[in-house]
């Protein structure tokens, strides 16, 4: 399989090394070497991203936009075929695409340090600055209504209703946490009515494994754009909240070690605001506190949601996986409400000292 898709690109398997990197839940990739070259092969996951060639046009957009606005700018876009092709397809396997591996690179995959928090929250921010120019209307919507919150919570109370009865009975002390959040979900409906708070090109899974850093720990760039489209800047910044302020993830079922770390997110909000913050408009900045809510809220809600409709959509090892997921994403939830009036005053310095 591997072998014809590496010839498509000019390649012969038997003159490179190939080492798998990671089999996710999403995509299938690989590290290819070949003499002193190295790529990245990846196949698509199509069940997710029902169109690939979406995915290819809409980084070929960004990249061509961004080689005559930001020329210096490292945009990790796809490698060519020897058809031309920014995507593959083998009608057995699917669909492929080979990237440039960055030499001197590295990825992480859990932020430890306020300065790893403060490198990726950088890059992500530059990367939608870079773009504040470009109109998003011409990417495409990957994943249709992705972070459409009202969206989540209708989907919410449809599970509830038709869901697993056993499982809802269970979940009531969840189900009255996720309902006094709902304000969370009116503040949404409002904000897209706000002119003054535009759609941008966003990342949307700003984990801080999609972010390359070298060897002294300075981001370099962001990767994995498949879910780049047209978005609110809070969803991204809103993410990074969700996966760098507690030192545990949302697997963990011991929830008093979940907690929101203050250094970890002054730290994301200065690398935010750094390479972003020129940027935002006012009643976008309002939103910057409202960012980690509305993240840690809807995630929480599709755990949940998921739960009721017995596990169809994230993948899980034991029976109340996607109960732990939720209990433990209300809990950072509450944890970051409970000292709002602290995580603004640190938004209000930082905003000053911009």
């Amino acid at each position: 399989m591997i072998s014809s898709i590496l010839r498509d690109y000019g390649l012969q398997l038997e003159d490179c090394s190939v080492e798998t990197l990671s089999t996710g839940l999403i995509n299938t990739t690989w590290k290819v070497n070949h003499g002193e070259q190295s790529f990245i092969l990846q196949r698509v996951n199509d069940h997710v991203f029902k169109n690939p060639y979406l995915l290819a046009e809409n980084v070929d957009r960004l990249d061509r936009y961004l080689k005559i606005n930001a020329p210096g700018y490292l945009f990790v876009a796809p490698l060519k075929s020897s058809r031309n092709e920014d995507i593959v397809h083998d009608p057995i396997h699917g669909y492929f695409r080979l990237f440039p591996f960055i030499k001197g690179s590295q990825t992480i995959n859990v932020a430890d340090t306020p300065s790893q928090a403060f490198e990726a929250a950088a890059q992500f921010g530059k990367f939608t600055s870079l773009l504040a120019e470009f109109d998003t209307r011409s990417l495409h919507q990957t994943i249709p209504d992705f972070h459409n919150l009202t969206l989540r919570y209708d989907q919410f109370e449809q599970a509830l209703k038709y869901g697993n009865s056993n499982r809802v009975k269970q979940a009531t002390e969840l189900i009255a946490d996720i309902r006094s959040h709902y304000a969370v979900v009116s503040s949404f409906e409002e904000i897209k009515k706000n002119k003054d708070i535009p759609l941008r090109v966003t990342h949307n899974d700003t984990k801080i494994s999609n972010v390359l850093f070298d060897s002294k720990g300075k981001g370099i760039c962001i990767i994995d754009l498949d879910t780049v489209m047209p978005g609110y800047f809070f969803s991204d910044l809103g993410d990074m909240m969700r996966t760098y302020l507690s030192p545990v993830n949302e697997e963990e079922k011991d929830f008093t070690k979940i907690e929101v770390r203050e250094d970890f997110f002054r730290a994301i909000i200065q690398g935010y605001l750094s390479s972003m913050g020129g940027n935002l408009t006012l009643e976008e900045k309002k939103l910057i506190y409202y960012s980690g809510l509305f993240l840690i809220y809807m995630q929480a809600i599709r755990f949940l949601a998921d739960y009721f409709n017995n596990d169809s959509y994230y993948g899980t090892r034991y029976d109340e996986q996607n109960f732990v997921r939720a209990g433990n994403q209300l809990c950072l939830l509450n944890k970051l409400k409970d000292k709002e009036k602290e995580y603004k005053k640190i938004i209000s310095t930082e905003l000053d000292d911009e």
